[in-house]
């Protein structure tokens, strides 16, 4: 469940990224925390 919440999460932010909406409101470290978040997935598998 948190995992497919985790998910809904990030697309509605690189959404909102990709439309602008995070740069018009100095929210553009959201990017940057899921990146993060997401970089020890990729290092495990």
């Amino acid at each position: 469940m948190l995992f497919a919440l985790y998910y809904v999460v990030a697309l509605t932010i690189l959404i909102l990224h990709f439309t602008g909406f995070l740069a018009r409101r100095n929210l553009e470290w959201l990017v940057y925390v899921v990146a993060i978040t997401v970089f020890p997935a990729v290092l495990y598998l």
